[in-house]
């Protein structure tokens, strides 16, 4: 069965959060290097991106956490996986490597689990982050009209990691964590363009992240301007991640559902960082407050971001199995 068919009939559970697995390793510099880079002069700590080419047993590992926990669909580990992120380590010119190494990780994980569990397919998103720079907003407060980074800028890196993903093998692709709409109609168009070079369509996730309790994007959109930024894309999905807390996100997951013709999505954080940028919510707590709109009949696809583990994933599925999806 196709991932379409599939969400016809039952709500599919994501991954949680990556970085917070690889928190728990405690890592430094020589996790980050591998022999080609162990002289490359730029410090390469906190570059998680780098692991599945430094360090693939541990991302590896936990794939497999998450899809043991009851994960439909797990994220490649590239979501800083553009030439424009990667600049801040000097390592554009491993960026087709890097995501394809990631993609091909998941996907033999993901074979795996399926080869185990033929009735529960699972599935391999390639993340496509948002970048670190913004399209719609200056960064400079003196020079309101200057920009970081540009449209094609844009462009041209997201078809290079979009490139590297499909090849790697992953099923879908998930534009996921925007806050300027404008970087994620660079992605889109990027994507549009990849698929017309190969001939072959994948699905397309798209997940925006709403950054206070105004209800905005960081470049100033509501819910509902953002879904009819994103909606001239047949998507198979639209949803919200990052950010906020599961009950914090229900009303925008509500106004989402009210005027989408796409799946809807959420990964929540697990609530709000505290004053030492940890996550509190245990995945008991948070399983409780997706299941408000789970109720709701908000969702199709549900997972964590931020603070999430196994344990929440596993909770989150099980909540998720009681429930029809969103018709």
């Amino acid at each position: 069965m196709s991932i379409r068919e599939i969400l016809k009939e039952r709500i599919l559970v994501l991954d949680g959060a990556m970085g917070t697995m690889i928190q728990r390793h405690k890592l430094e510099e020589e996790d980050f290097r591998t022999p080609a880079l162990k002289d490359h002069p730029h410090p390469l700590k906190g570059n998680n991106d780098l692991l599945s080419l430094s360090r693939p047993d541990i991302i590896k590992d936990i794939h497999a956490q998450y899809y043991a926990a009851g994960a439909d669909i797990c994220e490649t580990n590239t979501f800083s996986g553009t030439t424009i992120a990667q600049a801040d380590y000097h390592l554009e010119h491993i960026v087709y490597e890097l995501n394809y190494q990631s993609a091909k990780i998941a996907r033999e994980v993901a074979d795996e689990f399926t080869a185990r569990e033929p009735h529960k397919p699972r599935f391999v998103a390639g993340s496509i982050g948002p970048t670190n720079r913004t399209a719609s907003l200056s960064p400079d407060v003196n020079d309101p009209g200057y920009r970081a980074v540009t449209y094609d800028d844009l462009v041209i890196a997201y078809k290079e990691q979009v490139k590297a993903l499909i090849d790697g093998g992953v099923d879908i692709l998930l534009v996921e964590t925007i806050f300027d709409t404008l970087n994620a109609k660079a992605a889109l168009f990027a994507i549009e363009e990849v698929f017309d070079e190969i001939g072959k369509q994948y699905p397309i996730m798209v997940s925006g992240t709403i950054t206070d309790a105004s209800g905005r994007t960081l470049s100033g959109q509501t819910t509902e301007a953002f879904l009819i930024s994103v909606s001239h894309i047949p998507l198979l999905s639209v949803g919200l991640n990052c950010a906020l807390g599961a009950s914090a996100l229900r009303p925008y997951l509500q106004v989402l559902a009210g005027k989408s013709e796409f799946n809807i999505s959420a990964h929540p954080n697990a609530g709000l960082p505290n004053e030492m940028g940890q996550y509190d919510e245990s995945p008991e707590f948070m399983s409780e407050q997706i299941e408000v709109f789970l109720k709701e009949g908000l969702i199709n696809i549900i997972g964590g971001c931020c603070g999430t583990t196994p344990p929440h994933i596993k909770a989150i599925a099980e909540v998720a199995a009681k429930y029809k999806p969103r018709g």
